[in-house]
């Protein structure tokens, strides 16, 4: 079932995987946080005290079986930069800026964090490559994906048509209501295609993540896509939403890893 729960701690598991790799998208529920984080917050820039984000990180790591020190992650910033991770991030190091993390380590878990945005999670069965991507408005229409695929290419020779991918729990399209500001760069980002991810429902437009960066890896040649289709501001008893909560929130996980 893609949603499981172990020992209090409830994810999502994407279907489309193989067995070669460990891969989660933790839910807000089995944590230690109190309100406005409540309760498995792994976000330590939203207020809440950081004992309680490492207990809640340490949490999550143990539902998959993993060792938190195999952890890396990186600043997001909503951009389109690629950090290739050969070893975990050793503890009190500074982050990387970047929103997309590759490795093809075993013993590193690609670790980010959310709140509306969506998670990719990519996989290479052939060449054992994995890769983390985070995708907000601006990460979709900068091309944080094209970037995350062009590396993996260019890195570790992958091809599009091996690859797996998944789209993770975000914000739906019947929440995500965007200004001018954001019609004209989905224009420009993804020309008539745009028709397609706009919509106009009672007088606002709304922008669909979820086809837009399906999109994005069919052009690319990606073949085998799973789209979660679960909305975060829809069901904030086990999302955090930036937008539903107006931004008095915490974040959830995403992890993805190479088994050994």
């Amino acid at each position: 079932m893609p949603i499981q729960t172990r020992d209090g701690v409830r994810y999502f598991s994407f279907e489309t995987f193989d067995a070669g790799i460990t891969q989660a998208v933790f839910t807000r529920q089995g944590g230690v946080s109190p309100e406005p984080w409540a309760s498995l917050n792994v976000g330590g820039t939203v207020g809440d005290h950081p004992e309680r984000v490492q207990e809640n990180r340490q949490r999550a790591f143990a539902a998959l079986g993993l060792d938190p020190v195999t952890l890396f992650d990186v600043w997001q910033v909503h951009g389109s930069a690629v950090v290739v991770a050969d070893a975990p991030l050793p503890p009190h190091s500074p982050h990387q800026q970047a929103d997309v993390i590759l490795t093809d380590k075993v013993g590193v878990s690609l670790f980010m964090r959310f709140a509306d945005c969506v998670p990719i999670m990519l996989y290479d069965p052939l060449r054992k490559v994995i890769g983390l991507v985070h995708a907000g408005w601006m990460g979709t229409v900068r091309g944080v994906l094209r970037a995350a695929l062009e590396a993996m290419q260019a890195r570790f020779g992958t091809q599009p048509a091996d690859l797996q991918a998944a789209i993770g729990p975000s914000i739906g399209p019947d929440h995500y209501v965007v200004g001018p500001e954001v019609v004209t760069q989905v224009w420009q980002a993804f020309g008539e295609d745009a028709a397609g991810l706009l919509a106009t429902i009672d007088g606002v437009i709304h922008f669909d993540l979820w086809v837009a960066n399906r999109l994005l890896l069919e052009q690319a040649g990606v073949k085998h896509i799973e789209v979660a289709g679960l909305c975060t501001a829809c069901h904030v008893d086990n999302w955090y939403s930036h937008r539903a909560e107006r931004g008095r929130t915490g974040r959830f996980g995403a992890l993805i890893a190479l088994k050994t």
